[in-house]
């Protein structure tokens, strides 16, 4: 069945960087979207990065400059590498592949969904 696992939360300063990966079995991210969301209490969750089809990144205003996402397609992983976090940062961060469309950014819509990791920016 579809997995996507996070991995790389934590708890950093203001300033700081974490690197988030998410790592996917039983789902082929080649020629597919994938993105990263974020949902901080008490608020929506949030598209903050994604790779769409012809592999193009798109950011959310309040992380362009600070954050990037990646892929690996050979071993079906992807990445948020994120600098420069601010407190504002601190939330859950979900992993999210095309299929479905509980989430739609751009052309893309998601549907698998991980099962997050913590950000913590103090």
């Amino acid at each position: 069945h579809v997995q996507l696992v996070e991995s790389g939360g934590g708890s950093v300063q203001a300033g700081g960087s974490l690197r988030l990966s998410c790592a996917t079995s039983g789902y082929i991210i080649r020629n597919r979207c994938m993105a990263w969301f974020r949902q901080a209490p008490g608020k929506e969750r949030e598209g903050v990065a994604w790779s769409d089809l012809l592999g193009q990144t798109h950011y959310v205003d309040s992380v362009k400059g600070r954050f990037t996402i990646s892929r690996d397609n050979a071993n079906n992983m992807v990445y948020l590498q994120m600098d420069v976090l601010k407190p504002e940062d601190t939330a859950m961060y979900y992993c999210a592949g095309e299929g479905g469309s509980d989430a739609v950014l751009g052309d893309c819509g998601f549907g698998r969904w991980g099962q997050g990791t913590q950000v913590t920016v103090s």
